[in-house]
This record gives structure tokens, C-alpha cells and sequence, in this order.
């Protein structure tokens, strides 16, 4: 494959895998293997970061042929063993997105979870009580593992893979209330540095909406499963990279 050939990117956000599910994903895995490059997920892979929940997706990977790429979401926190559910994907061969970046077929992904904060007026500052500090210091250092990560890929073309979204324009569809805990504008702060950002993936957000972009015009879709089968009629999303 040449440098400039398209690649083809599956990606779908917030499986929610559970201890009841039997081979959940595995047709459809089948199904994007034949039709995509690159499979992406974007957290909430489980619905509450058990590990029997893990196993159950991770047997569902091993069936897909082609290479399975994504972050946690805040589900995958919930029982407080991140680290154990990615270690699980991991050995099933995910590549599980945070500290690293990873190069296919000559486009770059680079991702992390993300955290919420708000955007515009609404964002949170760092000021007052140092638990609010706290939490202000967690969204900057989301944003800066992602910067990070975008600044070691040398692909003239990558995408960013986040849980949390980056930009309020795909939360539309939510409760306007609630636009602060579903992403961070911090991301989009970091996405922007970057010229090879040509798309941006994220989920959490199951009633927002498909497209938007950042205030540099970088593409940027909300994939949460729920919001891509009412877009498309299929759970997960194309795109050409």
C-alpha cells in the first residue's frame, strides 16, 4: 500500500459488554474485517470494567482479521482495575492507546480516554478548592498524553481515538446540562497543534450527534454505537483516512 492510497477506518464507541453477552460483537467483527483497514474502539468496551466482561470481548477480537485498535472509556474504570481490562484486550491483540501512538498502513492513531471540563464560558478553571484543582490537573493531563502522542507520529496522515469528546458540536442531541461531563475542549486544544490530524473519533455521548468540527475544521465523529446506527443503520462507522 502506497502512502497515499485510503485507508478505511471501522470505528464504534461504547459496546458496554456484559457479564450475559455470548459472542456480542463477534458477526460484526467478521462483517468490519471484511470491509475496513483498521478497526477502532472508543472505551466503554465494558459496562463495568469486570474482567469477566473483558474476557467475553477479548475472545470476540481474537476472531477479527484485521488489526483492533482503541481506549478505555469510564465504564472500563468502574470496578477500579483499568489497568487489568487492558492487559486482557492487549493479550487478545488490541492496542490499547494511551501512552503510545502506532503507525498502519500509513496512517497514525494516537489516543487517549480524555476527561470531561466543559467547553467555552463553561469550562472549568483550576481555581479554589484543591479538589477542583485536582480535576482540572486530570483533564490537562489527558490532553497532554494525547498531544504527546499525536506529536510522536511522523504520518502525513493520522487520526485521534478518544472516549470523551473533544468539541460541544457532537453532544448536541444531550441535555445541555450535562455538556460538561461528556468532554473536555482541552482535547481540541491539543488536536489543533497538529496539521496530520485528519479525523477525530470519540463516543460517550449516546444521544449526540454524528459530525463536527474543531476550530480549525478538523473533522471530528461521535461513534457511539447508538448514535451511528441511527445515522447509518449499522452500529459501526466508515471512514476514508
Amino acid at each position: 500500500m502506497q502512502p497515499t492510497d485510503k485507508v478505511t477506518v471501522a470505528a464504534i464507541g461504547d459496546l458496554h459488554v456484559t457479564e450475559q453477552n455470548v459472542a456480542p460483537y463477534r458477526e460484526m467483527f467478521a462483517e468490519i474485517s471484511r470491509v475496513a483497514d483498521v478497526l477502532v474502539l472508543c472505551g466503554d468496551l465494558t459496562n463495568f470494567g469486570k474482567t469477566s466482561e473483558a474476557e467475553i470481548l477479548a475472545e470476540d477480537i481474537r476472531t477479527s482479521a484485521i488489526p483492533v485498535i482503541g481506549v478505555l472509556g469510564n465504564h472500563d474504570y468502574e470496578c477500579g482495575q483499568p489497568e487489568v481490562v487492558a492487559n486482557i484486550l492487549t493479550e487478545a491483540g488490541m492496542t490499547v492507546l494511551d501512552e503510545q501512538a502506532i503507525e498502519i498502513k500509513g496512517v497514525g492513531f494516537a489516543g487517549v480516554k480524555g476527561f470531561l471540563g466543559g467547553f467555552g464560558r463553561g469550562e472549568l478553571a483550576p481555581f479554589g478548592e484543591p479538589i477542583i484543582k485536582a480535576f482540572v490537573d486530570e483533564a490537562l493531563n489527558e490532553a497532554r498524553k494525547l498531544e504527546n502522542g499525536l506529536r510522536t507520529l511522523r504520518t502525513e496522515r493520522s487520526v485521534a481515538v478518544l472516549h470523551y469528546s473533544p468539541i460541544a458540536e457532537t453532544l448536541e442531541g444531550e441535555p445541555l446540562e450535562i455538556f460538561q461531563y461528556l468532554g473536555s475542549a482541552r482535547l481540541a486544544d491539543a488536536i489543533d497543534r497538529f496539521d496530520h490530524v485528519k479525523a477525530v473519533v470519540h463516543g460517550h455521548a449516546h444521544h449526540g450527534t454524528y459530525e463536527g468540527q474543531t476550530m480549525r475544521g478538523i473533522p471530528v465523529y461521535n461513534v457511539a454505537q447508538f448514535v451511528v446506527r441511527e445515522q447509518f443503520k449499522r452500529p459501526y462507522a466508515l471512514l476514508e483516512i
